[in-house]
């Protein structure tokens, strides 16, 4: 079947040379002349792409743009004067597929014909399929998620894998911009080209324009071979400019001539070369920030966000997680070539959910990856994953230690009895958290868990405190009263527990309201010290258990035995 394309110009001239480059295409071509003759032959006949001029006798060609896109997928490219770039850009954000300038050159209008054609092929393609199309199967297994946010941006993914116009995306770090990237390039026309990605921030500025635009031999020192930069390696595909809010004020320039020429000239030459290349830029910053900020310039701003995609973070799209999860544990039993992939236990899927991912995917799966490092099954628990425990009562004790040191030294004003029970007070909950961070390292220890995990402190009898209730002319009278007593029901219990290693720390405690007599530093360093030889009397010398034991590293035990001058084979602390 014939391809038919309608052109648009009021330019004589101009019309005939477009409709003999398209006949020796083997398109053929209805030609217009004014908007409502374009519009007219538009209703009556059926067109595989269009051709417009944006200044036409009776009208502007964006009205054609937006009725056609409003209307149909058909392919509509502009043609703009010298010079009437944000008119191209606006045709573009209402849809245009690309655009060409004036004065017309017949190599770039054969790769924009070229580039519809592609573009058609798709689109027939994926009607003549029942089932998904290809292009919708790659976006499902590279896209990984189904949830609510997802649904919108994969359709827009596939709206604009067809246009050529320049995108931005913009998320927070470990969104996937790069993923989203190369899925716009290898479902667009442009996917037998090459993809090219660049981080604009991992370049030194003195050889970024070498790097963008190449250079000849013997432009500069150390130039000793010519070389093609990154524009010219992407030509007939996609340049990816990532973190491109660290560019330099003086590249900006550079770069913005580029974008709206689709030319360079590299350094040490005397002309220039164009490119056919489609930009695709990313940043986790503000852009808009930054332009009124003055430190990125608005005409390149708006050149490189003609299409705006912003990515959810992770913590949007909670419902993703448990096959994001199997994702890349299938991914990292393949690269680490395991017998069989990692399963995640119910309580180990429902601990990601509920953490809270500032990393987004990309600290997904390095949690993932330290827990199959650390697992010593294919079975993941939620121990395992090395995320911090979600602590209830911690909320309760930190403001109840925050009403104390207030009413501690409110009342110190007032009387020396209030100041001495606020002392009492004060030294019961250091006994109440030296007590129990004993106790959680035991526990710990009995556990087998990572020592690369923090403990999280757990106060029992702590589900409700008085002091975070009362109100607030009575807070001041009982709020020390009222903690000390739920944190001497707390030591209560734990009484009988208590070994060795909490009789030995207790027995040296300072006395409530004296200072150490050789400074806090040499204090401190004295009670870890009878810390660890306590450990490894209990492990009889053994390094690792006591390790674990402590909570903390083997590398990190054996620097601190160094530091305190314990030796290997003492005995006696």
């Amino acid at each position: 079947m014939t391809t038919t394309a309608l052109v648009v110009d009021d330019e004589v001239d101009l019309c005939r040379l477009m409709q003999i480059t398209l006949t020796k295409m083997g398109i053929k071509s209805d030609v217009a002349y004014t908007l409502s003759q374009a519009k007219s032959y538009w209703q009556e006949n059926d067109y595989d792409f269009c051709l417009t001029d944006l200044k036409l006798p009776d009208g502007s060609g964006l009205e054609l743009v937006k009725h056609i896109s409003g209307s149909s997928t058909t392919p509509i490219a502009v043609i703009t004067a010298h010079g009437s770039m944000d008119l191209a850009i606006e045709a573009l954000k209402l849809g245009a597929f690309d655009f060409v300038n004036k004065p017309l050159e017949l190599p770039r209008l054969r790769q924009l014909v070229e580039s519809a054609l592609k573009v058609i092929h798709q689109d027939n393609a994926a009607k003549s399929t029942p089932e998904r199309s290809p292009e919708q199967q790659m976006l499902d297994s590279r896209l990984i998620g189904d949830s609510a946010v997802m649904h919108p941006l994969k359709n827009t993914i596939l709206k604009l894998a067809r246009s050529q116009a320049p995108v931005f995306l913009s998320g927070a770090s470990g969104t996937g911009k790069e993923v989203v990237a190369r899925l716009i390039h290898d479902l667009s026309p442009r996917r037998d080209g090459s993809f090219v990605p660049v981080n604009c921030g991992a370049i030194p500025s003195e050889l970024m324009e070498s790097e963008f635009f190449g250079h000849k031999k013997g432009s500069f020192t150390g130039a000793v071979a010519d070389k093609q930069g990154l524009f010219q390696q992407a030509n007939g595909g996609t340049l990816f400019l990532d973190e491109v809010a660290d560019l330099p004020l003086a590249m900006q320039v550079k770069l913005l001539r580029a974008i709206q020429e689709k030319t360079v000239r590299a350094i040490g030459d005397t002309k220039e070369v164009p490119v056919d290349i489609r930009i695709l830029s990313a940043t986790h910053k503000d852009l808009n920030q930054l332009v009124q900020a003055g430190n990125f310039r608005q005409d390149l701003y708006y050149r490189i966000n003609v299409i705006e995609l912003k990515l959810p973070t992770l913590n949007a799209r909670r419902d993703d997680i448990p096959v994001l999860a199997k994702h890349f544990l299938a991914l990292i039993a393949d690269e680490w070539q395991l017998e069989s992939p990692p399963t995640l236990t119910d309580a180990a899927c429902a601990r990601l959910q509920h953490h809270d991912f500032s990393g987004n995917v990309r600290e997904l799966r390095n949690v993932l990856e330290r827990a199959v490092t650390l697992a010593e099954t294919s079975t993941i628990d939620a121990s395992h994953l090395g995320l911090p425990d979600v602590d209830s009562h911690q909320e309760v004790i930190t403001s109840a230690c925050q009403n104390i040191s207030t009413n501690k030294a409110s009342i110190s004003n007032a009387s020396v009895s209030n100041k001495s029970e606020s002392s009492v007070a004060d030294s019961i909950q250091d006994n109440a958290i030296k007590s129990k961070v004993e106790t959680d390292s035991t526990q710990q220890a009995k556990a087998n868990i990572h020592p690369y995990r923090t403990t999280t402190q757990h106060y029992p009898s702590m589900n409700t405190s008085p002091a975070s209730t009362r109100s607030a002319e009575n807070t001041e009278k009982l709020a020390d009263k009222s903690v000390a007593s739920s944190l001497d029901a707390s030591i209560n219990n734990q009484v009988d527990e208590q070994d060795s290693l909490s009789k030995s720390v207790h027995k040296e405690d300072i006395t409530a309201g004296q200072l150490p007599a050789q400074g806090l530093e040499h204090y401190l360093q004295e009670q870890e010290r009878r810390l660890i030889i306590t450990a490894l009397k209990q492990t009889n010398w053994n390094k690792t258990q006591a390790a674990e034991l402590l909570g903390t590293t083997f590398r990190s035990l054996r620097y601190r035995m160094t530091k305190l001058e314990i030796a290997e084979d003492q005995s006696e602390s």
